[in-house]
């Protein structure tokens, strides 16, 4: 079992080598531009519903959970019946980084508490924190390669060192980007939670970006970089670990935000332009146009006659004579489960499958 010590202890002196450095400024302006770019955008649920739920999928997938868009699409129109155990923890992470952002919104702080909360939603449970031993992280080989700590009142300990860390800035002076990398690797190497550290922690990696005030709403996901980097992630969480190698991961983490940061200002663009040529051609084209019914189609990748009636206030059979409209005009894909109609917005899927398409040829 490794001994841990709290962060603060670390020389801040260590991370300002001219690499790290280098890739800090880099990070730092594309995180800015992502702000702004998300900002430009009127109805910030959309952001928060579409990327939430891509940020849910992929770092579900990490942890081996994998499931379509599609299926969870459909799960989100009628989530009775649920088609997989899979898409049913997807959707349970979109909702606890919902819960979590809705707490760091409303106190400024993110708390320990605040994370048993996330976890519980995560988990369905309300295990809290880790009270009996016998947790250890093991290879693909089955080898125990790190036992995090074991004692329920070590682990109590070492979380209230790191939530002093997290919202105390006058402990550590780094850049707040730095104090996410080591942030991420303390709570990972804490591991406080029976199940869900992993998920759990790279919700912690946004809302910290949020309650930093680097980002105004959850939009900057790192999941997908991890996915695509998972042989390094896992090397370098155990090098820092055995070698004290903390250098080597703050330039792992920092390349991931400015990776994850461009990828997500160009889908951002696409999802902008694709909302704003609906808008003109609905516009255009049909009396029933509103604001309310364009921020439908795209906060719901996939829409029914319920949401258009819930959030426009109109009859089930206005709502039905909207969505078969705009499925004539080609805005829309008509499609049945069931003895329920459903509507894809082709142009949002188009974005959010693409990308996936993407990850898949890397």
């Amino acid at each position: 079992m490794t001994t841990m010590q709290p962060l603060e202890q670390l020389p801040t002196e260590r991370f300002d080598t001219p690499a790290i450095l280098k890739k800090l400024t880099l990070a730092s302006r594309k995180l800015a531009e992502l702000k702004g770019v998300a900002a430009s955008i009127p109805n910030q649920g959309v952001l928060i519903s579409t990327l939430g739920m891509q940020e849910a999928k992929d770092s579900s997938a990490i942890e081996n959970i994998v499931t379509t868009h599609d299926e969870l699409f459909q799960d989100d129109l009628f989530p009775e019946n649920l088609a997989s155990p899979s898409a049913k923890e997807v959707l349970r992470y979109r909702q606890a980084l919902r819960v979590g952002y809705e707490q760091v919104r409303r106190s400024g702080l993110l708390t320990a508490n605040h994370i048993i909360q996330i976890q519980a939603e995560l988990e369905q449970n309300n295990a809290g924190f880790r009270k009996l031993p016998g947790t250890a992280l093991k290879n693909g080989a089955g080898q125990t390669v790190y036992t995090p700590p074991q004692e329920p009142e070590a682990i109590v300990a070492l979380m209230r060192d790191l939530e002093r860390f997290m919202n105390d800035s006058e402990l550590f002076a780094a850049d707040p980007l730095i104090k996410m990398a080591l942030i991420h690797h303390q709570f990972e190497s804490i591991h406080p939670f029976y199940d869900g550290n992993g998920r759990t922690g790279r919700i912690i990696n946004v809302l910290y970006l949020v309650k930093e005030g680097l980002l105004d709403i959850p939009v900057l996901y790192l999941s997908r970089y991890i996915v695509r980097t998972k042989p390094d992630y896992y090397r370098l969480l155990q090098s820092v670990r055995e070698q004290n190698t903390w250098e080597e991961w703050a330039l792992y983490m920092l390349t991931a935000i400015e990776s994850t940061a461009t990828d997500t200002i160009e889908t951002i663009h696409a999802i902008k332009a694709a909302l704003m040529d609906a808008k003109h051609r609905i516009r255009a084209q049909y009396k029933f146009y509103s604001q309310d019914l364009i921020n439908n189609l795209f906060t719901h990748p996939y829409t029914k006659i319920e949401f258009v009636e819930r959030d426009l206030k109109v009859s089930r059979l206005t709502a039905t004579k909207y969505l078969d409209t705009l499925t004539q005009g080609g805005f829309l894909q008509k499609q049945k489960k069931g003895r329920t109609n459903y509507y894809i917005n082709l142009a949002l899927n188009a974005i959010l499958t693409k990308e996936s398409m993407m990850e898949g040829s890397r």
